[in-house]
């Protein structure tokens, strides 16, 4: 059974998925336009996509479609993969001075909401390859 702690076994997987699509797509002025234009409705559906997408992989990768006596499990894995994600995310933005959390804080969410969507895939599917 899966604990519903995280460890650095757990973690450093969903880094290293998350920053293996992030790094690419970030670096692209493609994302950062995308994120400077992309309208709020547009906006949450990429952010709901991202999370149907992660919860079905999980369900049908990681848990094998058996969740009944673990949603809690399932649910925690869902929401620290997509929140360290975006922790990576917003990490290699900021390096490249592509996210201005400070001067304009909704360009910077936008552009972590665009560039986390193929993050959290890359983390997610990392984070599958070892799970029981």
């Amino acid at each position: 059974m899966m604990p519903l702690s995280f460890n650095m076994e757990d973690i450093s997987p969903i880094v290293v998925g998350s920053a293996a699509l992030a790094i690419p797509v970030s670096f692209s002025e493609e994302a950062w336009n995308i994120g400077t234009s992309l309208p709020f409705t547009n906006l949450l559906t990429v952010f709901f996509l991202s999370v149907v997408f992660l919860s079905f992989f999980a369900y049908q990768s990681i848990f094998q479609a058996n969740i009944k006596y673990r949603v809690a499990v399932f649910v925690a894995r869902i929401f620290f993969a997509y929140i360290i994600a975006l922790l990576v995310v917003a990490l290699i933005l900021f390096s490249l001075d592509k996210f201005p959390l400070f001067s304009d804080p909704l360009l910077a969410i936008k552009r972590l909401i665009v560039v986390g969507m193929p993050a959290s895939m890359g983390a997610i599917i990392v984070d599958g390859f070892d799970k029981e």
